[in-house]
């Protein structure tokens, strides 16, 4: 099979399966290069590849930055002179050579836990935002496509098994709408574990400060890890029904996921014009 055709049918498959991937290509090269200018690889998040950007420590090298471009999300373009080995350099040919390297991510998962009326109403707005939409309950009548359909996964099992059932990653945000702190006091241990740049918990703050006082002294959580945890979930709206709840917390995940601040926009305004 062609190399190239190689590299493209890999990257449909990765996104077709809902997996991250990095694409190396070789944009310039000077002197003696191992791969011409158009040379890809394809880098997957468990360091394994398709095609060569030339072999060697420099690809080596490549593969590592194309890891790391995974787990922040942004792009490279390293250059590599390839004269001595011993001075350090990837290589001997005599060459430079630039590679660009992509993350090609798939949409950010929102991994719903507790299919209730808030779940319900939130996976369904996850997937109208372009979410990859997990679901996830201990009872099966609230997890499965007739309940909510169109979804990315259903995961029925217990809350706390949840990481252990399905794939969680730097670009998945998780609400777990549960039904209570003795689920959660199992739950929230299980998802500090993960890289989750986002874990809400619905609830009231008195809920939370018992589950806060719970988890330090059941399971030895700290005040650090704790912190990562946002409960009562979602911007302040004075929403009430699940549908706005559900806006609720999307809007806090989105303000997460851009930088927001979530300050009103008019606010935003007024602070340009002062400044301009």
């Amino acid at each position: 099979m062609n190399e190239d055709r190689a590299v493209y049918e890999a990257l449909l498959k990765a996104q077709a399966e809902g997996n991250s991937v990095a694409l190396a290509t070789v944009i310039s090269t000077q002197g003696s290069t191992p791969r011409h200018v158009g040379s890809k690889m394809l880098v997957c998040a468990d360091g394994s590849i398709v095609g060569t950007v030339g072999g060697g420590a420099m690809e080596s090298r490549v593969i590592q930055e194309a890891l790391a471009s995974l787990s922040d999300g942004q792009a490279r373009m390293p250059s590599y002179t390839l004269n001595s080995l011993q001075d350090g350099d990837p290589g001997v040919c005599g060459g430079t050579v630039q590679i660009f390297i992509e993350p090609i991510n798939i949409a950010p998962t929102l991994l719903v836990i507790g299919g209730g009326h808030v779940g319900k109403a939130l996976v369904e707005l996850g997937k109208w935002m372009g979410y990859r939409v997990i679901l996830s309950d201990d009872r099966a009548e609230y997890c499965n496509a007739e309940y909510a359909p169109g979804l990315d996964g259903y995961v029925v099992c217990k809350p706390a098994e949840v990481p252990q059932q399905t794939r969680i990653t730097a670009q998945t945000y998780i609400a777990a709408v549960t039904r209570g702190m003795p689920v959660d006091v199992n739950l929230i241990p299980a998802l500090l574990a993960t890289d989750a740049p986002y874990i809400g918990l619905i609830g009231s703050r008195r809920r939370w400060t018992l589950t806060i006082q719970a988890l330090k002294t059941e399971r030895g959580l700290t005040d650090i890890q704790l912190a990562r945890i946002h409960s009562p979930i979602g911007l302040e709206l004075q929403a009430e029904t699940p549908q706005e709840i559900a806006i609720s917390i999307m809007a806090e995940i989105t303000m997460i996921r851009r930088g927001g601040d979530g300050r009103p926009m008019r606010l935003m305004d007024e602070v340009t014009t002062v400044e301009n």
